[in-house]
């Protein structure tokens, strides 16, 4: 049996400053919204209500956050989705400030949590 050695921690080794704030002012926003946990995976961490809804991705000087969504979200800001089933889709949102956690943001931030609950 293996133990999940992975820590949330370790996501921000070897990243710029900027990736560990963009990260606050995601979790400050999530929290907001009702009770958030965080649990670190292999390649990301993930934000759960009773079932995850969002995955977060760090990298070098940024982060990808993936959404649930009950449908596709139009916007320039999303750089991939994927439609999982006929009512879900996974979207991505490269992140390079704290500062593009904003109201647009957070709104699809706050559909992915109600979908989870």
């Amino acid at each position: 049996m293996s133990l999940n050695n992975h820590t949330i921690a370790g996501h921000f080794e070897n990243r710029e400053p900027v990736v560990k704030a963009i990260y606050g002012a995601i979790i400050k926003a999530a929290k907001k919204l009702g009770p958030v946990s965080e649990e670190a995976k292999k390649t990301s961490i993930h934000l759960v209500r009773k079932s995850a809804f969002a995955g977060v991705a760090t990298r070098k000087t940024g982060l990808i956050l993936t959404l649930k969504s009950d449908s596709d979200v139009a916007s320039k800001r999303i750089m991939k989705r994927q439609q999982t089933s006929a009512n879900r889709w996974h979207v991505e949102i490269k992140l390079e400030s704290p500062a593009q956690v904003d109201r647009e943001l957070v709104s699809w931030l706050k559909k992915a949590y109600t979908l989870a609950g």
